[in-house]
């Protein structure tokens, strides 16, 4: 075990975490040069293109250093954006130190210092890694302040690296070895182990990732999931070595796979702990909690034959996605389809995405929205993700919607445009800090329906591109939201109904009628489009005929 490092690499989007894990995986010779290409550990088409992380990767690099002692280094790769915050926790979880890398020229952006923040609750050993030093807009010692004052953490100890030009990549192994501490753990006790990721191989079922706590699992061996007490017989293990490499067993501080003949990602659980059926741990460890969904939307075939062909392409990417919940929904205009439900806007995307390219859906999606909480006056209390469920406004006593604490992270200059923005966006409780000079954190809470309409995308366009923005999820609170109905010719048109509050309606209304004017062909005659709230038109425009 003194011979082991877990250790995950944490960043603000685009600091660079895949370009370093590259270089980590090309010093340690675990790829040769023919074989080597970008981003190694991004497998999707779509992470490559995006330069995103969406999954969580694994792998363990073999590393000699100055005094000929061998290690194994366990990287555990996480995604970084706030969508996956549940699956880095549980990575995190499993570590026992991280590398924080920051971009010299970005300085510490929100989700450097949220992922800190999720380091620390985890108690983990942090090393503060000053990346892209080669860059002419670098600036180390400005970058060094806002380590020492906006992280709190000892800037000397500060790594310099530029993982494009592989400079200062030896420096950053050895602060692995010498600053992360070694896993402890019983290797002679009851076996716990944490999954903290899975995948899914058409030939042998699902492949968990996971770190071992105490005890060991080898092949033959009978699992059980403490969550929901399945049991599996082992069929081998072993650890990723950008490849599976087969193992005759995993012992306390390793991380590593198994393979049981499970045959769904959803059955295995992210945050689940497995033990040994014959000598089960009496407990789990901390942590588990099951993924919920929080933005809901409704997925329709573009041509009503191929309801079959996405029923097929919706299970096969349940099975490699078991955040994805979704269940059978009608519309009058659309036909058969599923309502969805997604972690966030980008997971969204993703979904949309992979179904389009990997099986080949034409598909229409209707407006994202989240789940409203609406007491009535019988007593009852229910919960409305569709806008077709909406109850009878006579009946509704109070309605109440979720919030959201959000960070935004902007040079000074561009305090006032982003106040705007987020006054116009029902924004409440600001609060200002001034981490470094010229630059300012604005933390408030907000209706999270207003982060699903273009929000985003605003404060990209307001800020020029340096704007960062991180949220969690806190609590629902009351306000007062009506169902806007979109008419076309005097039709109701389902699919296009959404929940708003009261007072954004009008303009909702507006953009809509407008939008769908520009759409809907000219016909010979006039073809009306209103806006409508119950039986009161509050927009309209006209397709003028030819």
């Amino acid at each position: 075990m003194a011979k082991i490092r877990n250790f995950s690499i944490i960043a603000h989007i685009d600091h660079g975490k895949s370009t370093l894990a590259d270089r980590l995986i090309q010093r340690t010779g675990l790829v040769e040069k023919r074989n080597f290409r970008d981003q190694i550990l991004d497998t999707m088409d779509i992470e490559r293109e995006r330069g995103i992380t969406i999954k969580s990767q694994v792998v363990t690099l073999p590393y000699i250093n100055g005094n000929d002692e061998e290690f194994d280094l366990n990287l555990i790769d996480t995604p970084g954006h706030v969508d996956f915050s549940y699956e880095v926790s549980r990575a995190l979880a499993s570590c026992e130190g991280v590398l924080l890398l920051v971009d010299a020229s970005q300085g510490v952006e929100a989700q450097s210092v949220a992922n800190l923040y999720a380091a620390m609750e985890h108690d983990l050993a942090i090393i503060p890694v000053i990346n892209k030093i080669d860059l002419p807009s670098a600036d180390i010692e400005r970058v060094k302040e806002q380590i020492d004052a906006e992280l709190g953490l000892d800037s000397t100890m500060a790594i310099l690296c530029s993982a494009k030009e592989g400079t200062g990549i030896e420096d950053v192994l050895e602060a692995v070895v010498k600053h992360i501490p070694p896993p402890d753990g019983d290797a002679d006790g009851p076996l716990k182990a944490l999954i903290f990721d899975a995948d899914y191989d058409p030939f042998r079922g699902t492949i968990v990732s996971c770190r071992i706590f105490q005890g060991r699992v080898s092949p033959g061996d009978t699992i059980r999931h403490m969550s929901n007490r399945a049991t599996y017989r082992v069929e081998e293990v072993g650890i990723f070595r950008l490849r599976r490499e087969p193992a005759s067993r995993l012992v306390a501080g390793e991380v590593g796979y198994i393979i049981a003949g499970i045959k769904t990602v959803s059955d295995t659980r992210i945050g689940d702990t497995i033990t040994l059926d014959s000598d089960p741990s009496p407990d789990s460890l901390p942590g588990f909690r099951e993924i919920k969904p929080v933005v809901f939307s409704s997925i329709y075939p573009v041509s009503s034959e191929d309801y079959p062909a996405l029923t097929d392409a919706l299970e096969k990417y349940k099975l490699n996605d078991a955040a994805l919940a979704f269940q059978k929904d009608s519309s009058a205009v659309l036909g058969m389809g599923f309502r969805c439900g997604f972690l966030g806007l980008l997971h969204l995307e993703i979904v949309q995405e992979r179904l389009e390219r990997e099986f080949g859906q034409s598909i229409i999606m209707t407006v994202p929205t989240v789940q409203y909480r609406f007491s009535l006056t019988s007593g009852e209390t229910i919960t409305v993700d569709n806008p077709t469920y909406y109850p009878d406004p006579a009946s509704i006593e109070k309605s109440l919607e979720p919030y959201i604490k959000t960070s935004i992270l902007i040079p000074e200059r561009f305090m006032g445009a982003v106040m705007d923005l987020c006054l116009e966006r029902r924004s409440e409780n600001t609060r200002f800090s001034y981490p470094s000079a010229g630059r300012i954190e604005i933390q408030f809470d907000m209706p999270l329906a207003e982060v699903m309409y273009d929000f985003y995308d605003r404060l990209k366009t307001v800020t020029r591109g340096y704007g960062s923005f991180d949220y969690d999820l806190i609590d629902y609170r009351e306000n007062d939201h009506v169902k806007l109905d979109i008419l076309v010719n005097g039709e109701r048109v389902d699919a296009l109904s959404q929940i708003v509050h009261r007072d954004r309606a009008r303009h909702r209304a507006v953009q809509a009628c407008e939008r769908l004017k520009e759409e809907i062909p000219r016909h010979l005659f006039k073809i009306p489009i209103q806006g409508a709230i119950g039986g009161t038109n509050i927009a309209r425009s006209n397709v003028a005929p030819f």
